[in-house]
C-alpha cells in the first residue's frame, strides 16, 4: 500500500523505510528537514509536518454505533460527545492489547477509528467478528487507503493553519469538519509529539494539494518537513506507548500504566473480566521511564539490573533525547521498584546508571 503523498516524499529526497508494508519517510535532507535531530527540534521550537497516512481508518455507522463500540473498546465513550475524540484500547479476551486507537465520535450513530498501521487489519477483523456475534446491523468500512493523515505539530501549528485560511479554535481531543478547495476533511487537536498540534485526515484526492500548502507555509516560518524518525524520538520523550514495544497481546493496559484508558465502571468491554482479575491481584511489572545518568543510548531489548546485578526489567524503547541531550528509555520494571530508585541498563556489557522517572521526560504542551 502507498501513501497518497509517496511521490511527493520521493521528489523531496526523503529517506524511506517500511512501516507495515507502507513506504514512509524516515527523515528529509537539509534544508527542508535536516535529519531526525533537526526535525525533532523544529517540533519543539517552531513547527513541522509529518505524513502518517499509514495509520488505519475504519468507519462504523448505523443506529447505535457508539453504544455498540462502547462494549468493545476499553475507554468509556459516554464521556465524549459528537466532535470529540478519545484514546482507547482494543483488548483480547485475556486482557492483552490488540491495538491502541483514537476513536472519533461523529454522533451516536457514527464512529471513526484510527488504529496503528500494522494492526489495522486485525482491528477491522475483530470488529467484524464482533458484529457477527452481536447481530449488529451496522456498516463497517475499512477506509485505510481512502484518506491521508497529516500531522501538523509544534507551537506555530495554529499560525500555519491560519495562513492557509483555516481559522478554528479547538480544545484538545476535539475535531471539526473543514472545507478546503471544495472538499471536506477532518481536523483534530491531537498528535503524538507532546506539542500543540493537529492531525488532518483529508480525502486522498486533496492530500497532495493540502500537504503542499502546509509545507510552503511551514518552511516560510523556519519550520521543517519531518519524518517518522523524529516522531519516534518525540513520542519517547513523552513516554507515549508504541504497539509492538510498550503494548502487545502479552501486555495489558495495567502493565502499561494505562488504567486511565479503561472504563472500569462499564458493565462490559472485551477483556473486562481478565483485567478485573489482574486489577484485584496486582501487576507483576510496570512500564516506567528511565533517565540515564551515564553517557550512552539504551535500545529495546536491553536488560535492566539492580545494584547487585539481578535483572529486574527490560527496555522496550530507548533513544537519545534531542531535548535533554541524554539517553532515555521506557522499560518494564518489576512492580515495587519505585520512582527515584537507581538502576542500571546493560548496554553491550556496560552497566549504565539510570534513575526511574515518571514520564513525560520533558514538559507536555498538548493542552496549550
Amino acid at each position: 500500500m502507498e501513501s497518497p503523498l509517496l511521490e511527493v516524499h520521493r521528489s523531496l529526497g526523503a529517506k524511506l523505510g517500511d512501516f507495515a508494508g507502507w513506504q514512509m519517510p524516515l527523515e528529509y535532507p537539509a534544508p527542508i528537514g535536516g535529519g531526525t535531530l533537526a526535525e525533532h527540534e523544529a517540533v519543539r521550537e517552531t513547527v513541522a509536518i509529518f505524513d502518517v497516512s499509514h495509520l488505519g481508518k475504519i468507519s462504523i455507522s448505523g443506529a447505535g454505533a457508539k453504544a455498540w463500540a462502547n462494549e468493545i473498546f476499553t475507554n468509556d465513550l459516554n464521556k465524549i460527545i459528537a466532535g470529540q475524540a478519545q484514546y482507547s484500547l482494543l483488548c483480547a479476551p485475556d486482557g492483552g492489547v490488540i491495538d491502541d486507537v483514537i476513536v472519533y465520535c461523529k454522533g451516536d450513530d457514527e464512529i471513526f477509528i484510527v488504529p496503528n498501521a500494522a494492526n489495522s487489519g486485525e482491528v477491522f477483523n475483530t470488529l467484524n467478528e464482533r458484529r457477527s456475534l452481536t447481530d449488529a446491523h451496522l456498516s463497517l468500512t475499512n477506509l485505510h487507503q481512502d484518506f491521508a493523515v497529516i500531522a501538523l505539530q509544534g507551537p506555530l501549528s495554529s499560525r500555519v493553519l491560519a495562513q492557509i485560511g483555516i481559522n478554528v479554535s479547538l480544545e484538545y481531543m476535539s475535531f471539526a469538519e473543514i472545507t478546503f478547495e471544495g472538499s471536506t476533511f477532518t481536523l483534530c487537536r491531537t498528535g503524538y509529539s507532546g506539542e500543540h498540534g493537529y492531525e488532518l485526515i483529508p480525502p486522498r484526492e486533496i492530500a497532495v494539494s493540502l500537504w503542499n500548502n502546509l509545507s510552503r507555509t511551514i518552511l516560510a516560518l523556519d519550520g521543517k518537513i519531518a519524518g517518522l524518525g523524529a516522531r519516534d524520538t518525540l513520542r519517547t520523550e513523552m513516554g507515549y506507548p508504541l504497539h509492538g514495544h510498550e503494548l502487545s497481546l502479552d501486555i495489558s493496559p495495567l502493565d502499561a500504566n494505562l488504567s486511565w484508558a479503561v472504563g472500569w465502571q462499564k458493565k462490559f468491554f472485551i477483556g473486562h473480566d481478565a483485567l478485573r482479575v489482574q486489577q484485584a491481584k496486582g501487576v507483576e511489572r510496570l512500564l516506567r521511564g528511565l533517565l540515564l545518568t551515564d553517557r550512552g543510548i539504551p535500545r529495546a531489548g536491553m536488560f535492566v539490573r539492580n545494584s547487585v546485578g539481578a535483572v529486574v526489567g527490560e527496555v522496550t524503547s530507548g533513544t537519545f533525547s534531542p531535548t535533554l541531550k541524554q539517553g532515555i528509555a521506557l522499560a518494564f520494571i518489576e512492580a515495587g521498584i519505585e520512582v527515584g530508585e537507581q538502576l542500571f541498563i546493560d548496554v553491550r556489557g556496560r552497566a549504565l546508571g539510570a534513575v526511574i522517572v515518571k514520564p513525560p521526560f520533558v514538559p507536555s504542551h498538548v493542552r496549550d
